[in-house]
């Protein structure tokens, strides 16, 4: 088997994963397009050499660290760009029943949006952890060989995360009712 078909067999099949994450840390469409595709170059120069057991797993921790990589070349570090708005109002109109009021959708579609800004606006470890659990539905194991990190620090992160998320929300909640 020759590098192409290895590559497309173990790794292709994850590149919408691949642009997920790599969407959820650097913030926006066209800079996530430009990690994986980073990614997937260094990932095929080192396919000959390594036999991923878990494609997915090993692309996505290659995505991880070039997008790190990638922030830090082309980013001030106080600057958090953000631009995808379609995909959560994507996501919304899933959840939406389909014969929803007006009223509803919108409620629906400002609740998607402070859910973002919530999640976006966690600490960058609680966010790639909830990230990847949560929208990437990878296990536990996963994310720890994805982040390097030991399972107890993948829970911990991920309990401190949705904590984290869940006192933003009701803050959220609050604001709506003081406001109505």
């Amino acid at each position: 088997m020759d590098d192409r078909q290895r590559f497309n067999e173990a790794l292709l099949p994850y590149i919408d994963d691949a642009l997920s994450l790599a969407r959820w840390l650097t913030g926006n469409v066209a800079d996530a397009e430009d990690v994986v595709q980073d990614a997937c170059i260094r990932a095929f120069k080192a396919i000959a050499t390594v036999r991923p057991t878990d494609g997915r797993a090993w692309l996505l921790a290659i995505v991880r660290n070039t997008a790190f990589t990638w922030i830090s070349k082309n980013r001030p570090k106080a600057v958090v760009a953000t631009d995808d708005d379609g995909l959560f109002e994507q996501a919304v109109l899933e959840m939406i029943e389909p014969h929803a009021s007006p009223e509803a959708i919108l409620i629906g579609k400002m609740d998607a949006e402070y859910l973002h800004l919530a999640i976006a606006a966690l600490p960058l470890s609680y966010r790639e952890v909830l990230v990847l659990r949560e929208m990437e539905d990878l296990s536990y194991q996963e994310i720890s060989q994805v982040l390097s990190i030991p399972i107890g620090t993948v829970m911990s992160r991920l309990a401190r995360a949705r904590n984290l998320l869940i006192q933003r929300m009701a803050m959220v909640g609050k604001g709506k009712a003081g406001a109505a």
